[in-house]
């Protein structure tokens, strides 16, 4: 959904919590390049640390961005996941340059 603009439908996958569509539109348009998806590998290699004691169980999660110009860049983006049926709770923490 970041790669091709829909940050009205992470907005909705989130439920709105945290990041805003225009907050989600900033922080990539400031960034200055263009998303597109990284490899398949980049999906075997998250950044993922199970938040002790959370019920559903949570993991604080960070994917790192790929860009046109870059390959893989200084943007990440940073969230929670939690696995309640029947669907993944997500959400958006920040993105931000490392």
């Amino acid at each position: 959904m970041l790669v091709s603009g829909d940050y009205a439908g992470v907005v909705a996958l989130t439920r709105g919590r945290d990041l805003s569509e225009d907050g989600i539109a900033s922080a990539i348009k400031e960034y200055g390049r263009t998303l597109t998806m990284p490899p398949d590998a980049t999906f075997l290699k998250l950044e993922e640390v199970l938040i002790t004691g959370s019920l559903p169980p949570r993991w604080h999660v960070t994917v790192d961005l790929w860009t046109v110009e870059e390959g893989r860049s200084d943007l990440s983006l940073l969230m929670w996941i939690a696995e309640p049926a029947p669907l993944a709770d997500v959400v958006l923490l920040d993105i931000h340059v490392l």
